[in-house]
């Protein structure tokens, strides 16, 4: 599997986002301790995830997907590395 970060700034202050997220939590495992970030799991290419999951942001928004390796460091509670050092290969 492939991990990808999706970051994102969305600038549609009245629209309603859930499909989008609904769309990132349809991956096979999802990660979201940051509150523009996700990390997916997932047998798709970064552009099958941004076919699947373009439709669900505005034409003004913006969005990252990048394949991520495990050469990270920061500041996150256990759970959330554990999950990364399950989930993302180096």
């Amino acid at each position: 599997m492939n991990a990808y970060s999706i970051n994102y700034d969305l600038r549609a202050p009245d629209r309603d986002y859930e499909g989008l997220y609904e769309a990132i939590k349809a991956s096979a495992k999802w990660w979201h301790y940051l509150e523009s970030t996700w990390i997916i799991a997932t047998h798709e290419t970064a552009q099958q995830v941004w076919d699947r999951l373009s439709s669900k942001i505005d034409k003004n928004d913006y969005m990252l997907i990048i394949e991520v390796r495990n050469h990270s460091q920061g500041w996150l509670p256990k759970d959330a590395w554990d999950w990364i050092n399950e989930n993302v290969r180096n």
